[in-house]
């Protein structure tokens, strides 16, 4: 049996200064994958201390899932003597992550000069410097626009922008600690998190999209561009979605449904070749009037198992109440949960880093600290 070696990033200390999404998702991937991650936040807490969803005796369930697994130290970081503290704590630690403006004792600049091999990611809004969330910036994304079935534009509830910059972070900083072991230098990495939307918007194809056909995309409601998706309702009143994206998918549907025959037709009537996928989008809504009636006619459990007995992909829509009650994918079933007590909020399922690693594991999700909690334990480990 071989050795099991430490979780990756063990050894890696890193000091966060952050608030809301981005930046402590981004610290908490670090701190799951081994590293000593320390939030530091001011005495009382930093904007996002209190932000909902709250438990009943009003603690943030939003904090605690973004900060599991770090320390948590508060300072008076207007005052002289907290800008101290914090700035010994960056630089002994070596890593800073920020979203806060870094100017002044938190500029790059000021702090490379108590540590002269200093990583420091800064994450910002727009690339001139102009403030943005993570809504905001969606909006000039073009997806609002084409979400939904018609003209309005409907923002996403998902912050992605903030979710991939976190990722983008967590990155980042493994790659500048990579370069700092070979080279011995540190050095400033910034993000937008603009730029992480038009990165986005750029490998997926929308740019090019637009200057090599002077093109651009409507809304489709729940269809899939470029091939075959559509959601149904089923004669139980549930909603499932179903995705045709290979010819092995294309056959699976007619055998489901029984109507192969009369979904064959269309290919000639509109004179598209339904063994590609873009003649299936195109014939998308001869193909939605032949199937639509067999999903009325089964219940989602009976047409989610026929689909899937045919290898279609096929998923049922469902409450985040149903997904945490009813669905074994979330609970303790998956090894990717585990059961935490958070205290302020009780017993909740929780998830840790969603990589498997063989020859170094992370560990099991553990709580979030809770704020300030580690401010003595800390300012003794670390500078005394």
């Amino acid at each position: 049996m071989s050795e099991t070696r430490p979780a990756p990033l063990t050894g890696l200390k890193v000091i966060e200064i952050s608030a809301f999404v981005a930046a402590p998702l981004g610290g908490m991937t670090l701190a799951q994958l081994g590293a000593d991650v320390i939030r530091i936040d001011p005495i009382g807490g930093n904007i996002d201390a209190n932000r909902w969803p709250i438990s009943d005796d009003g603690t943030s369930i939003y904090w605690a899932s973004l900060n599991k697994g770090k320390r948590s130290v508060t300072l008076d970081l207007k005052s002289e003597d907290g800008q101290k503290i914090a700035t010994d704590l960056i630089a002994e630690a070596g890593t800073l992550i920020t979203n806060l403006p870094a100017r002044g004792w938190l500029s790059y600049d000021n702090l490379v000069e108590h540590r002269e091999d200093l990583v420091m990611l800064r994450l910002g809004g727009w690339h001139d410097g102009s403030p943005a969330v993570d809504y905001t910036v969606n909006a000039a994304s073009g997806f609002p626009i084409i979400t939904g079935d018609d003209e309005r534009p409907i923002n996403n509830a998902l912050p992605a922008w903030d979710v991939a910059a976190g990722l983008y972070i967590a990155n980042g900083i493994m790659a500048a600690e990579l370069d700092r072991r070979s080279s011995g230098k540190g050095q400033e990495i910034t993000l937008a998190l603009s730029d992480v939307m038009l990165a986005t918007v750029g490998n997926l194809g929308y740019i090019a999209e637009v200057q090599a056909t002077g093109k651009t995309r409507g809304p489709l409601g729940n269809g899939l561009y470029g091939a075959y998706g559509q959601s149904f309702e089923c004669s139980d009143g549930r909603q499932i979605m179903v995705a045709v994206i290979s010819n092995k998918h294309w056959r699976g549907l007619g055998q489901a449904t029984g109507l192969s025959e009369k979904l064959e037709m269309i290919g000639p009537m509109l004179d598209v070749d339904l063994k590609t996928e873009g003649g299936r989008f195109e014939a998308r809504e001869a193909i939605d009037a032949v199937v639509r009636p067999w999903f009325a006619a089964h219940t989602a459990a009976e047409a989610t198992a026929s689909l899937a007995e045919a290898g279609v992909l096929v998923g049922g829509f469902q409450t985040f109440e149903e997904l945490v009650n009813s669905d074994p994918r979330c609970s303790v079933e998956n090894p990717l949960l585990t059961e935490i007590d958070q205290p302020g909020v009780g017993r909740v399922l929780a998830p840790r880093v969603p990589l498997q690693f063989d020859g170094t594991p992370v560990a099991d999700a553990v709580r979030a600290p809770q704020l300030g909690g580690d401010t003595d334990a800390v300012l003794k480990d670390l500078l005394c």
